[in-house]
């Protein structure tokens, strides 16, 4: 693990501020300027809108420069309450196969033009003994090996979850640095739906049943024992939920606190981030009781399958962009979702105005002729 010192949080919380909606303006005055009928694009006249918002300029630039960060990490509740309906070594198999570049993520990445990196934070697994070839920069930030069992035990210590949390608000600043102009965090770790669905249960009063869906596909049965992991996770941690790095401490992991740290780093490097599935979207709720002003550098790539997701965005709120029934994870959502983010910047950007293309604007017909006869409402 690299040494980190714990972050300030209140000082990361006031370095956060709201996007410029003056650019909002900008950007719906501009679009009524576009050669098509006034609000014809939809929804991608509001993306349109919130990206020169987050850019701080209008038309925005293009979204050339993606970067997918999938946080890595094992969950105990997996093994001791069998909540998947795959076993735990999936999780060291699939980082070795996004390092191999066969993933679905891998797959969608390339055709988006966008790069992945992998961030083991707390997979279970010795590397070198299973004979698998890791780029130290894999295991940089790595905290521990797997967490502990949230219906019975703490997932992290205190002092873990503030490192997970430092670590992903200093790979924030990294692919910043580096000139990202989009981030998108990824997941992958068997069983981390299960915290996810508790945190989410938790911030929106939910319970457990509700909150549970079929994750990786699984069974009447394995469904029937996660809710009762989610239930007793959320028995644990009630009276602490009021604080989101003990509550990350009790029923998170360390992945799911890399995550937060890392939309929190994001939004107060004024770096817009398209979110993925249900792992995100509960790093998201803990990051907006830190600060709300963080979900307007958000947009929502997906909607989930899992139930808990649709109850969390609706706190941000935010209206995710497609809903394709997808329940993978990884980031694969928000890939999907991509290809219509470029589209609203690039109309916004790209498309002639009625004066440039010469063609006429509404109104110009009554304007041309003054007899004509006014219309009857």
């Amino acid at each position: 693990m690299a040494g980190l010192e714990p972050i300030d949080i209140p000082d990361l919380c006031s370095r956060i501020e709201r996007p410029d909606h003056t650019f909002v303006n900008a950007a719906k005055q501009r679009q009524e300027t576009l050669t098509k009928p006034s609000g014809a694009l939809g929804k991608l006249e509001d993306l349109s809108a919130w990206l020169c918002s987050v850019q701080g300029q209008c038309p925005p630039r293009p979204l050339d420069r993606v970067r997918v960060v999938i946080f890595a990490g094992d969950h105990g509740i997996a093994r001791t309450a069998q909540t998947s309906a795959y076993p735990p070594e999936v999780t060291a198999q699939m980082v070795m196969n996004f390092i191999a570049g066969g993933a679905a993520v891998n797959v969608l990445a390339r055709q988006n033009n966008a790069s992945v990196r992998i961030v083991d934070m707390s997979v279970d697994a010795d590397y070198e003994a299973l004979g698998m070839a890791v780029p130290d920069d894999v295991t940089r930030y790595k905290v521990r090996r797997s967490s502990g069992s949230i219906d019975r035990e703490d997932a992290l210590t205190y002092e873990q979850a503030q490192q997970a949390f430092a670590a992903g608000v200093a790979v924030a600043n990294e692919e910043i640095d580096a000139g990202v102009d989009l981030l998108i965090p990824g997941d992958m770790g068997i069983g981390n739906t299960t915290p996810a669905s508790t945190i989410i249960a938790l911030y929106t009063n939910l319970d457990a049943a509700s909150a549970v869906g079929r994750g990786t596909g699984i069974d009447d049965l394995t469904w029937m024992r996660k809710t009762a992991a989610v239930r007793d996770a959320m028995r644990r941690a009630k009276p602490i939920k009021a604080d989101p790095m003990k509550l990350l401490a009790a029923v998170g992991g360390a992945d799911i606190a890399a995550m937060t740290g890392f939309l929190m780093g994001a939004s107060a490097r004024k770096t817009p981030v398209l979110l993925d599935g249900i792992v995100s979207t509960a790093a998201g709720l803990l990051a907006q009781r830190l600060t709300y002003r963080s979900t307007e550098w958000w947009q929502a790539g997906h909607r989930s399958t899992e139930p808990a997701q649709q109850k969390a965005l609706d706190q941000f709120p935010l209206v995710p962009i497609v809903d394709y029934e997808l329940r993978l994870g990884e980031g694969t959502g928000a890939l999907i979702a991509l290809p219509v983010l470029r589209a609203a910047g690039n109309t916004l950007r790209e498309m002639s105005t009625f004066t440039q293309a010469g063609v006429s604007n509404r109104g110009s017909a009554m304007e041309d002729s003054p007899d004509a006869a006014p219309i009857e409402l």
